[in-house]
């Protein structure tokens, strides 16, 4: 084999490893990506509440769904809030697992528009962890957010009047692939 020839064999091998490497670090950095830009309607996660309270009022508005054929009750207990950019509040939502045996899930989560998620902050959510539902027993899940002031300086944004903040309940360990499942580790 001559020189340039084993050269152009590293180098595609080279390529090769490279591209591999990226293939499975790409699902962390895509995550890593949507969580700190807000991208796809993720929301940011975080632990102070806002400083800055605006007149400006938007409506979230509350989804609630659930995997095909699991037997659990979900919805939201308010259909929408019409909130103050800034101001924190809390909903809640309610699970009853119709089931005769514990029921383990969790929930993934989105806000639509999308462009909303990079101000869409929560505090606490029901979401951050896997849950166990008992049979028959309701139980209230609440969650505490804000809309970031940010969202006011961006005039781009200037249309936005509603919010909706989206989940969907899966099997724990079920969840879909495109599905984000909230994680509390990322609060900073």
């Amino acid at each position: 084999m001559n020189k340039g020839a084993k050269r152009t064999a590293w180098i595609l091998g080279v390529v090769a490893v490279g591209m591999l490497a990226l293939s499975f670090a790409a699902e962390p950095l895509y995550s890593t990506f949507c969580r700190l830009t807000g991208f796809n309607g993720t929301v940011q996660v975080t632990k102070a509440a806002s400083r800055q309270v605006l007149d400006r009022v938007v409506r979230v508005r509350f989804d609630a769904n659930v995997e095909p054929g699991m037997p659990l009750k979900f919805e939201p207990l308010q259909p929408y809030m019409d909130v103050k950019i800034g101001e924190t509040v809390m909903a809640f939502y309610q699970a009853t697992n119709t089931s005769q045996t514990p029921l383990r899930a969790a929930a993934a989560y989105n806000v639509a528009p999308h462009k909303v998620g990079q101000y869409f902050n929560k505090l606490e959510c029901f979401c951050f962890k896997e849950r166990t539902y008992m049979p028959g027993k309701p139980e209230k899940l609440p969650v505490v957010f804000y809309v970031s002031a940010d969202m006011a300086k961006d005039w781009q944004d200037d249309d936005i009047k509603g919010v909706t903040l989206s989940y969907t309940y899966y099997r724990a360990g079920s969840a879909k692939p495109g599905a984000r499942l909230e994680d509390a580790s990322a609060v900073e």
